[in-house]
């Protein structure tokens, strides 16, 4: 298969995660490598906290190859912590922090994870989901306020903090800043050993089947993904610049771009915790970052962001859209508003999967063909094939678009089947990636994303499975059966929509969606719950007897609800 590369070859260094920051902290150490609400932190310091944070878990007996989830958002802790296990050897099990109670637990099991880092706010629900581990699990308890400087730090408390300050007052719990203790300067650490064999993160994705499924990526798949997106972008990343990193740790979007490629270069990431287009706005204007990388909804808020009429964005070195797809439309008019605003850059669209990191495709610097999502990365192949096969479409033809390069991950976690379902070793000796995607290519090696194989709801940037959501629908008592589907929403770009078939005899009444509601809370992420209920008699059927779910989203496009593509 010849597919298409990029001509341009990167040497990747043999160093783990940490090395590659340390590496930089050596050349820059008084450079911020992240700010948080005001409060720099220099490359060096960052380094120190790095180790320390790393004779902790040695004192707690973590060690080489041993799980520990992150359950946190953007904040300083959340970096000194992944940084940590990295370089002790041990594995960074990233999740959500708003994940249900039963997901939680679904995690620290399916990960055999020995302890879990969460914020104050989440301490509850994290306990709570540890009663269902089947191993003993340490909850390390982190606060904001530790990180804020004395100003802030008394606000936050007085408005949100005080109603946490009793957690952790659990067995089995302990402070973050009390576990900081435990590292003492006499505990040696290790010998870095790079193994690009080795898993050293764990993040989460649905897989072929709906059910979520553990990404096994190691310290090469990340390095290697930070530096073709540094070459990708074709922009100077060097000290002095910032990244407004307000895509989630928990996110391969947010873990490989927002941080880990920023923070090997040299530059600072601006964490945002959280997200809201107030919050945006100000964050922009007032750091005046020169990158920004996110999902359509972030830039689609751009456009209606309080504070912005007359803002002068000239300060922007580059916009980075992945995620979802972004339509010519919303281009266009995020396009319009850069320029309007003094900014000399357009938005580009990326594309890639949590099972090679994040993004590995990138439109070129001031060159658009509408609908395209660019070329691959650096030592990235891109083929196009008849689905399921290793048989390469013609330029031009729709197929299957798969992929291969240093960023393909290890193999889904505990589940060899669905490893090989997903990467297969072709007629050319080398494993590919099945995306699930359906693509084409054109003569110059620009790549267009058609429509989805698998169903999948995108909404806020996460993808959602809807067969995920109908399973744990339908083992409520009082549901027969359920299609769930996506509808197009302007904020969300998409929302979750359930129909359901009550049993005989129930009623579909707003008690009974009040009842679902509470039940889908414990088991479905926020993010991911039904902003929508429908009850029917009966849901149109396929003819082998499947709920037809694509006549369901033509019947919500008719509707004027314009139903998204779903995989």
């Amino acid at each position: 298969m010849e597919g298409f590369v990029q001509r341009q070859h990167l040497e990747y260094p043999e160093l783990t995660m940490f090395q590659m920051v340390e590496r930089i902290a050596c050349q820059y150490p008084k450079e911020p490598a992240y700010e948080f609400y005001g409060r720099k932190t220099s490359y060096g310091s960052f380094i120190k906290r790095i180790e320390r944070a790393a004779r902790a878990f040695i004192a707690m007996g973590i060690k080489s190859g041993d799980v520990v989830t992150v359950c946190m958002p953007n904040v300083p802790q959340t970096l000194d912590c992944f940084y940590a296990l990295d370089r002790i050897g041990a594995v960074a099990n990233m999740v959500h922090p708003l994940s249900a109670r039963s997901e939680i637990s679904f995690y620290l099991n399916v990960s055999k994870s020995k302890a879990i880092l969460t914020l104050d706010m989440f301490y509850e629900k994290v306990v709570d989901a540890s009663k269902d581990v089947k191993q003993p699990v340490t909850v390390l308890t982190a606060r904001i306020q530790d990180e804020l400087n004395p100003i802030l730090k008394a606000a936050y408390v007085l408005k949100k903090g005080k109603e946490y300050l009793r957690f952790p007052d659990r067995e089995n719990s302990v402070l973050w800043a009390d576990f900081l203790k435990k590292g003492t300067n006499d505990i040696v650490l290790p010998e870095h050993i790079f193994d690009p064999a080795k898993t050293s993160v764990i993040l989460y994705s649905g897989g072929t089947t709906g059910v979520p499924k553990g990404i096994c990526l190691s310290d090469l798949n990340f390095n290697a993904c930070a530096m073709q997106a540094r070459e990708a972008i074709g922009e100077e990343f060097r000290t002095g610049l910032k990244m407004l990193s307000c895509m989630p740790c928990f996110h391969g979007f947010g873990l490989g771009i927002n941080l880990h490629t920023v923070l090997i270069h040299g530059a600072c990431c601006v964490l945002m915790p959280t997200f809201t287009n107030k919050s945006y706005a100000s964050m922009l204007m007032r750091k005046k970052p020169n990158f920004i990388a996110g999902v359509p909804t972030i830039f689609e808020a751009l456009l209606h962001a309080p504070g912005l009429d007359k803002a002068d964005l000239s300060f922007l070195h580059g916009m980075f859209c992945g995620g979802d797809s972004l339509s010519p439309e919303l281009k266009k008019k995020i396009d319009a508003f850069l320029k309007d605003h003094g900014a000399s850059i357009q938005v580009r669209e990326g594309y890639g999967l949590t099972e090679c990191v994040t993004a590995s495709c990138l439109t070129p610097r001031d060159v658009y063909r509408e609908g395209s999502i660019g070329i691959p990365f650096p030592d990235t192949l891109y083929c196009i094939v008849h689905p399921g096969t290793d048989e390469e479409v013609p330029a031009g033809e729709e197929g299957e678009i798969i992929l291969t390069g240093p960023t393909l991950m290890l193999g889904y976690l505990n589940d060899p089947d669905e490893t090989a379902r997903t990467m297969k070793k072709c007629s050319d000796g080398r494993t590919w990636l099945y995306t699930g995607d359906i693509g084409r290519m054109d003569a110059d090696g620009y790549v267009y994303f058609v429509r989805r194989i698998k169903r999948l709801i995108i909404t806020n940037g996460y993808n959602v499975y809807p067969g995920q959501i109908e399973n744990i629908i339908d083992a409520f008592p009082d549901v027969s059966y359920s299609c769930v589907i996506g509808v197009k929403d302007p904020r969300r770009m998409q929302r979750v929509k359930a129909y359901v078939v009550l049993r005989d005899g129930v009623k579909g009444d707003d008690d009974c969606r009040r009842r679902l509601m509470e039940y889908l809370r414990e088991h479905v992420a926020s993010y991911a719950l039904p902003r929508e209920i429908e009850f029917r008699d009966e849901l149109p059927k396929t003819l082998v007897g499947k709920v037809a779910y694509r006549i369901l989203e033509e019947e919500s496009e008719r509707a004027g609800e314009d139903a998204p593509v779903s995989r």
